[in-house]
């Protein structure tokens, strides 16, 4: 039974892993339903943007009630045990009462390794019928999940799992303008930014206004407005019960790069764009002949290609002042 409840667990920590087991796959199997797959691991960080910062506020995590058993008792069958089944964010925390997603394994592994899928529920808190024997129980929340092995006779079994977990809410803002969400994105790792080590996102591209459920503790967060250098990092604390809403305050503006035979001229087309550092680090390359970038608040030199001929300008970047920045074809 120990061995098979550490062989679960491996497998599980996948949904909820740090680098080594990035590419893991989980080995349950069923004919009627799969374990939930391992999320997204890939992803690069950028220079972080300094100056800019993130705000968090906590309120109790409100979950849907839990729904009233549509009937007073359940008959069990001769030859079958009542599974009882709940969660709570905690010795002494309130219930869970929604979001959960049950599974039961049966203990011993199959000849080719893997786990059977005996049942599959999401209910807040169901009653499973089941012949006796040994299991394994997990429970998802998010990802925050937890696993027992449980043993089933003659009499009802009642299990309370503790899930410590909390919500996470994310937002990003240039002064106090919401960035729209569809130009911002989150990934959440485990830990302080500031610990060493090579890690990955446990949550990828998280987008605005998403409730990411994740186990209590400390995280950092690396917040991508745009796909140039406007990235900020910022260390959070989640706690069980607790939905976190984190806004981050970005330094930056859009910019819109036009190559012009006058000032005020149509755009020419074709043009190829880079966007330099005064230390000539290239931010961003492009082509068109009206590029919108996102670039955080700082000096910066656009150079535009176009015809085989090379033209460019300085330009600063102030927050929240997004517009044009025109580079005279002569």
């Amino acid at each position: 039974m120990i061995g098979a409840v550490l062989g679960l667990l491996v497998a599980l920590s996948a949904l909820f892993g740090g680098p080594s087991n990035a590419h893991a796959q989980s080995s349950f199997t069923s004919s009627s339903a799969n374990a939930a797959p391992a999320p997204s691991l890939g992803g690069n960080l950028l220079a972080p943007n300094s100056g800019a910062g993130s705000s968090a506020q906590q309120a109790p995590l409100m979950l849907a009630p839990l729904a009233a058993p549509a009937q007073p008792s359940l008959m069990v069958p001769a030859g079958r045990v009542a599974l009882d089944l709940a969660a709570r964010f905690g010795k002494d925390q309130p219930p869970i009462t929604s979001g959960l997603t049950w599974r039961v394994y049966k203990a011993k592994a199959e000849a080719n390794g893997t786990f059977a899928l005996i049942k599959e529920d999401k209910s807040p808190a169901p009653t499973l019928i089941l012949p006796p024997g040994s299991y394994v129980v997990h429970v998802g929340f998010g990802l925050a999940n937890a696993v027992k092995p449980i043993v089933l006779r003659s009499e009802t079994v009642r299990e309370t799992f503790d899930l410590p977990a909390g919500g996470l809410r994310l937002e990003g803002r240039v002064g106090d303008a919401r960035i729209p969400s569809s130009q911002i994105s989150f990934d959440v790792y485990r830990g302080s930014q500031f610990e060493p080590g090579d890690r990955r996102p446990i949550a990828e591209k998280v987008l605005t206004g998403e409730t990411v459920m994740i186990p209590d503790g400390t995280y950092y967060i690396v917040s991508n407005y745009g796909s140039a250098n406007s990235v900020i990092r910022s260390d959070i604390r989640v706690q069980a019960g607790k939905l976190t809403d984190i806004t981050v305050t970005h330094r930056a503006a859009v910019i819109t790069f036009k190559l012009v035979s006058e000032k005020g001229g149509e755009a020419l087309a074709n043009t190829a764009w880079s966007v330099l550092t005064p230390g000539g680090d290239v931010i961003k390359e492009s082509i068109g002949a009206f590029p919108h970038v996102v670039l955080a608040e700082g000096d910066y030199r656009a150079i535009a290609r176009n015809d085989g001929r090379v033209f460019e300008r300085e330009f600063k970047v102030i927050t929240g002042v997004d517009g044009d920045v025109e580079v005279l074809a002569r």
